[in-house]
């Protein structure tokens, strides 16, 4: 495997990995319905603030989701709403392995 052709399935798996964690599966899953702040993601997961904003700062590293700052508040939204294409995959493989 070359160099470029290495370093794209280390970003591919960056992105996999910001997303292999059940909060921020829900995260994800969440932002899909629209923009939330950090206070209602708290409420919802019922962890305090820090730990969330922990697993939003990864989700934001790799591109996942955005923040808009109004206030005091920090905002989230998804930055690529095609990462939803990804549970449908999961879902799927999820179906055909229960069937076996």
């Amino acid at each position: 495997m070359d160099a470029q052709t290495q370093a794209k399935f280390e970003t591919r798996a960056r992105i996999i990995k910001a997303m292999a964690h059940p909060t921020r599966l829900f995260i994800v899953d969440e932002l899909s319905r629209g923009e939330r702040c950090v206070c209602e993601l708290t409420d919802m997961i019922g962890a305090d603030i820090s730990t969330v904003s922990k697993h939003l700062a990864v989700l934001k590293a790799v591109g996942i989701v955005t923040d808009d700052k109004r206030g005091l508040q920090v905002y989230y939204r998804l930055l690529c709403p095609c990462v939803m294409n990804f549970f449908s995959c999961v879902e799927s493989v999820l179906c055909s392995c229960s069937v076996e």
